[in-house]
């Protein structure tokens, strides 16, 4: 839900966008932090957060982080 959101801000078409893993926060809501593939060798970082159900919005792109591996650690940012 949130690839055009992450392809308008870092200016990127992305022909793969696959999710390889995440982490949560419970804040407010829930923070994700999701490490994504978005080609062959490359991957991104996205911090998505997700507000509380009766607030009746859907995810939103915080931040990200690109030129990332498949090996790097999937960290709080």
């Amino acid at each position: 839900q949130v690839k055009p959101q992450f392809e308008s801000r870092a200016s990127m078409n992305c022909g793969d966008f696959t999710a390889i893993a995440y982490r949560t926060q419970v804040v407010a809501g829930t923070m994700f932090f999701i490490k994504v593939q978005v080609s062959n060798d490359e991957y991104v970082h996205l911090k998505v957060f997700q507000s509380l159900p009766h607030e009746n919005l859907g995810p939103s792109l915080v931040s990200f982080q690109t030129g990332k591996t498949r090996d790097d650690p999937l960290t709080y940012f």
